[in-house]
């Protein structure tokens, strides 16, 4: 029987045939923008919803190689890097927290009773409905910024981290114990490295969720950072620096998420294996 290299749940596409129908999509849209922009700067040269890509282009230059008159800042540059900080110490607070709440929650049964139908419920808080109480309790500098990640994110890493490490077979424990390992032991020394690669993995799920937070706490109240700039801009329509600074943050979550996926791959072969 012939298989089909693209139509049907058996086909076996080729490599070239993968890379050819991931760019497809891409090249269709950027197709269908310029397509769009053009006639629309045909009827009206002026327009601004569709700006050409000259026209970002040379708007972005000035954002990134202009100084800024006020502060004296390379104002792409300085976003870039109030965003990234943000979201790095959001994420290592909420990972950090979320795999000690969860792996002792997975393997203490006294620690679960007390903590796991509380994680369950509290988890469930839109954590954008408690962005004014942040604001109100840490105030609008970046506390309440890094603290909306780690509220966002650490109970779903927790409850992720929670699940693999319920599912250590009783085997391990007991033969650890057996052999002369204290409980800390068992929990830090044998079963943690067995879910780090887990952790990570949530770790990079929960990053467009970090982004989301972020760029609503600093499209409220910031003076700098990728969110705070668009929507700061977009009172003036300047969708020539909205679209280059919406795929800018596309592309860091993209390359952070592939990072993280290599840094698995490397560092973890045996889990990418399973």
């Amino acid at each position: 029987m012939r298989i089909s290299r693209f139509w049907g749940i058996n086909a076996e596409p080729t490599r070239t045939m993968n890379w050819s129908l991931a760019i497809l999509p891409f090249i269709l849209l950027i197709a269908v923008y310029l397509v769009g922009s053009h006639f629309r700067l045909q009827d009206n040269p002026q327009d601004k919803l569709l700006p050409s890509v000259s026209k970002m282009i040379y708007s972005m230059k000035d954002m990134i190689f202009v100084e800024d008159v006020r502060n004296g800042q390379y104002l792409f540059l300085a976003d870039t890097v109030a965003s990234l900080r943000r979201i790095a110490i959001g994420m290592t607070m909420s990972g950090t927290f979320g795999l000690l709440l969860g792996i002792n929650m997975g393997l203490f049964p006294g620690l679960k009773a007390l903590t796991f139908a509380f994680v369950t419920f509290v988890s469930i808080i839109p954590p954008l409905a408690v962005l004014p109480i942040l604001f109100v309790v840490f105030g609008v500098d970046e506390l309440a910024k890094v603290v909306l990640i780690f509220v966002g994110t650490f109970l779903v890493i927790s409850r992720d981290v929670y699940n693999s490490a319920e599912k250590t077979p009783k085997e391990q424990v007991v033969k650890a114990l057996t052999l002369g390992a204290s409980q800390l032991e068992v929990v830090y020394r044998v079963v943690l490295p067995q879910i780090m690669p887990r952790l990570i993995e949530a770790i990079r799920l929960s990053l467009g969720s970090a982004w989301l937070f972020l760029i609503a706490a600093e499209a409220i109240a910031s003076t700098e950072g990728l969110g705070y700039r668009v929507f700061l801009v977009r009172r003036y329509l300047a969708m020539d620096i909205i679209i280059p600074y919406v795929l800018w943050i596309t592309f860091l979550g993209f390359a952070m998420d592939r990072f993280l996926k290599y840094f698995i791959a490397w560092r973890y072969s045996w889990y990418q294996a399973k």
